[in-house]
C-alpha cells in the first residue's frame, strides 16, 4: 500500500476523525508523524483542541514531553486552552510550570491563555497577578481578564479595567487608525456581557454608541451580545432593533431573539422570530432553536404548535435529548397534558434534575400531588439530588392539595438531609400551604421566624388565607406589609376590601375605595385564552370586539338558562361591594373564562378536550358554571389560571374546590 505524504494528509483529512480517539491517535503518530520535530506536535495538538478533543490535546502535550522535546512558544497556547476546556486547574498549574522553566511565561499569548486558564477555573487572584505582570499587553491580554472578571460574576470589576483599557488606548500615540485597531470586537463583546450584568442605567446604551463609533455593529457576535444585553437589562424592544438592525445572522442570533420573548412571555412574538428563522436558508434551527419555542408555545397553552415541535423534535432525533426533552415535558405540564409529559419524560434517557423538577412541578400545578411525590422519591431513589427549585415544586405540590404534614417534613429535610438552605419561595410554599389549610396563626408565626426579608408573595399567600378563613386582623397585618411592599398594587386594596365586606364593615370598605381612587389604582383587565386549530383567541371581560361575539352571547344565555334549571345560583361575593345585584350579575355573566369556554364549545366536536388560559386566579362563580357545564355539555374543560390548573369534568373538579 502506498504510504500518503504526511503534508498532503494533513490538509486533506480533518484531525477530529484521526484523534478522536487513543487508538486513531497511535496509529496515526507510528505511521505518519516525524515525532522528532516539534512543529508536528505542535500542529496535532492545535488540531485536537480545536476539534473539542481537549483531554486528547493534552495527552498529546504530555506524549511529547515524555521523549523529551522541548516545547517552543507554539507548544503552550493551545495545551493551556485544553486545561481551561476541561476546567483541569491541576494540568493548568503543570502547563504553566512548563512554561516558565522554557521561558516562555512573560509570552503574550501564552500569558493571556495562562489568564483565561485561571479565570475559567475561579483563580480569579491568579489570574489578576498575571496580567499585571504583562510589561506590554495587547488587546488578548486585555479582553481575557475583562472576560475572566465576566465570568466570576465581577462584571463591575471589568468595567473598571475596560476604562483603563480606554485611558491606555487614548494614550496610543493619538493614532485614530491604530485605536481602531486596538480595541477590536471581541473586546467589545466581552464588555457587552459585563454591562448586562450591572445595575447601571445607560451602560449597555453608552458600550453601544462606542460599538457604532468604531464599526464594530456589522460584526455577528458584538450584534448578538448587544441582544442580550438589551435584554437582561429588561429592554426587549431595544433587543429587537439591534436583532432587526444585523446585517448577519446566526444561529445564535435568531436563538437569542426567540429566547428573549419566550422569556419575557411574548409567545406570539417568539413564534414569528421562529417562523422567519426557518424561512432563512443560511440557518438551521437546532435543539436550543426548539426548546425556546416549546417554551413560547408552553407560556402561550399553544398545544398544537407545540405538538408540531414536538414531531419536528422526533424527525430531528433530539427526543431523548436532555434539554430538549425537559422542555417538552414543561411544554405539555403547562398545556394541560400532563399524561403526555409523563410520556416525553421516559423517552428521555439521561435525566437530570430538571427533568425530574419540570415532572414534579407538572404534576403539582395540577393537582395531583401525590403523582408529584412518587417522581419526588423515585427522583431521590435514582441517585439525583433535589435542588432549591424540586424542593419549591414539592413543597408547590404539598399545597395544591392541602398535605401540611408532608410539607412539613420536606421543609425540615431539605437543610438536614440534602444541604438546601430554606430561602423565600419556600417559605411562600409554605405560608400558602399552611394558610390555605387554615393554620393561619402556624403561617403568621412561621413568617416571624424566617431568616430572610417575607416578599410580596409572602404577605400576599396570607392575605389570600384570611380571605378564606375570613381572619380580618391578619388580613390587616398582612395587607399594611403589602401596601408598603407594592403599593400600587390594587388587587390587594380589592382583596382587603372584600374581606371588610363579608365582615360588614362598610366603613373600612368605603375607605379602601377612595383610597385607590386618591391613588390611581385601577385593577388590571382579566383576559382568557382559548387555541383552536392552531390560533389562539384573547377574550377581555365583557368582550365585543370577537367577530362572533353576538353568536357567543346567545349560546351563553342558552347555557345560562339550563345551569338555572339544575339550581345554579351566581356567586356575587367575588364582584365589587358597590354595584347594585343586578349589574353584579351581568358582570359575572361575561366574565372572559367564561367567554372563551362558550366560544370553545361552539368550535369543538362532544366529547373533545377544551383548554382555556386566565390570567389571574379564577373566581368563585366561574369555578361553579364551568363544573356545571362541564355536566351538561359532555366535554372536559381545563382551565389554567394564575396559580394552578382546573380540569373540570361530569359537574366535578380536580381541584376537590381546593385552590
Amino acid at each position: 500500500m502506498k504510504i500518503p505524504n504526511p503534508s498532503l494528509a494533513l490538509t486533506k483529512f480533518p484531525f477530529k476523525i484521526h484523534y478522536s480517539t487513543k487508538p486513531n491517535l497511535t496509529t496515526w503518530f507510528n505511521n505518519y508523524i516525524d515525532k522528532s520535530r516539534v512543529s508536528s506536535w505542535n500542529s496535532i495538538i492545535a488540531e485536537l483542541a480545536r476539534a473539542g478533543d481537549s483531554a486528547e490535546a493534552l495527552r498529546a502535550f504530555s506524549s511529547m514531553r515524555k521523549i523529551s522535546l522541548p516545547p517552543n512558544r507554539s507548544s503552550f497556547p493551545c495545551a493551556i486552552k485544553s486545561c481551561s476546556a476541561l476546567f483541569d486547574l491541576n494540568s493548568g498549574k503543570q502547563t504553566h510550570q512548563q512554561a516558565l522553566i522554557f521561558g516562555y511565561d512573560s509570552d503574550l499569548f501564552v500569558s493571556s491563555a495562562l489568564i483565561d486558564m485561571y479565570s475559567k477555573c475561579g483563580q480569579l487572584r491568579d489570574a489578576r497577578i498575571l496580567f499585571d505582570q504583562i510589561p506590554q499587553r495587547n488587546i488578548v491580554s486585555w479582553t481575557s481578564m475583562i472576560t475572566g472578571y465576566v465570568l466570576n460574576n465581577s462584571a463591575q470589576q471589568a468595567l473598571l479595567l475596560f476604562k483603563e483599557l480606554k485611558i491606555q488606548e487614548s494614550e496610543n500615540n493619538g493614532n485614530v487608525e491604530n485605536e481602531q485597531v486596538f480595541i477590536d470586537s471581541v473586546a467589545m463583546a466581552s464588555v457587552l456581557s459585563a454591562c448586562s450584568r450591572v445595575p447601571i442605567k445607560g451602560a449597555s446604551e453608552g458600550v453601544h454608541g462606542m460599538v457604532i463609533k468604531k464599526g464594530f455593529d456589522g460584526e455577528v457576535g458584538v450584534g448578538n451580545t448587544l441582544l442580550d444585553a438589551y435584554a437582561k437589562s429588561g429592554d426587549v424592544g431595544l433587543s429587537r432593533k439591534v436583532f432587526d438592525a444585523m446585517v448577519e445572522k446566526d444561529e445564535v442570533s435568531w436563538n437569542s431573539m426567540i429566547s428573549v420573548y419566550a422569556q419575557n412571555g411574548l409567545s406570539n412574538e417568539a413564534l414569528e422570530v421562529f417562523y422567519g428563522m426557518v424561512r432563512d436558508n443560511n440557518v438551521n434551527y437546532n435543539a436550543i432553536t426548539l426548546s425556546a419555542v416549546l417554551l413560547a408555545c408552553a407560556h402561550s397553552g399553544a398545544l398544537h404548535t407545540g405538538k408540531c415541535i414536538h414531531d419536528q423534535v422526533i424527525k430531528m432525533g433530539l427526543e431523548d435529548n436532555v434539554i430538549v426533552g425537559t422542555s417538552i415535558i414543561d411544554m405539555y405540564c403547562k398545556c394541560g397534558r400532563v399524561e403526555m409529559a409523563r410520556k416525553a419524560f421516559s423517552c428521555v434517557r439521561e435525566k437530570n434534575v430538571r427533568s425530574w423538577t419540570a415532572l414534579i412541578a407538572g404534576y403539582g400545578m395540577h393537582g395531583r400531588a401525590k403523582e408529584a411525590l412518587e417522581v419526588f422519591y423515585e427522583m431521590i431513589r435514582a441517585g439525583v439530588k433535589p435542588n432549591y427549585i424540586t424542593f419549591v415544586s414539592a413543597l408547590a405540590a404539598c399545597g395544591h392539595a392541602g398535605l401540611v404534614q408532608e410539607g412539613w417534613h420536606w421543609f425540615d429535610a431539605m437543610k438536614r438531609e440534602f444541604n438546601v438552605e430554606p430561602g423565600i419561595e419556600h417559605y411562600g410554599c409554605m405560608v400558602d400551604l399552611l394558610g390555605r389549610a387554615g393554620y393561619l396563626s402556624h403561617a403568621y408565626n412561621l413568617i416571624k421566624q424566617m431568616k430572610v426579608t417575607p416578599d410580596f408573595v409572602i404577605w400576599g399567600s396570607l392575605l389570600a388565607a384570611c380571605r378564606i378563613h375570613k381572619n380580618v386582623e391578619l388580613a390587616e397585618i398582612s395587607a399594611h406589609k403589602l401596601f408598603e411592599l407594592d403599593s400600587s398594587n390594587c388587587g390587594y386594596y380589592v382583596l382587603l376590601s372584600n374581606i371588610y365586606a363579608d365582615a360588614g364593615r362598610w366603613e373600612d370598605v368605603e375607605r379602601m375605595r377612595l383610597l385607590m381612587k386618591d391613588r390611581g389604582l385601577v385593577k388590571p383587565p382579566g383576559f382568557s385564552l382559548v387555541e383552536l386549530k392552531g390560533k389562539v383567541h384573547v377574550f377581555l371581560v365583557g368582550d365585543k370586539e370577537h367577530p362572533q361575539h353576538e353568536k357567543i352571547y346567545e349560546y351563553l344565555e342558552e347555557l345560562n338558562v339550563k345551569l338555572k334549571e339544575i339550581g345554579y345560583i351566581p356567586n356575587m361575593t367575588s364582584v365589587l361591594y358597590d354595584v347594585d345585584e343586578e349589574e353584579k350579575g351581568l358582570t359575572l355573566q361575561v366574565h372572559s373564562e367564561k367567554l372563551a369556554v362558550v366560544f370553545a364549545i361552539m368550535h369543538t366536536v362532544p366529547g373533545a378536550r377544551i383548554h382555556v388560559i386566565k390570567n389571574l386566579r379564577i373566581c368563585g362563580d366561574c369555578h361553579t358554571f364551568i363544573k356545571l357545564i362541564s355536566k351538561i355539555v359532555h366535554h372536559e374543560i381545563v382551565v389554567r389560571d394564575s396559580k394552578r390548573f382546573h380540569h373540570f369534568k361530569d359537574g366535578f373538579c380536580s381541584c376537590g374546590d381546593y385552590w
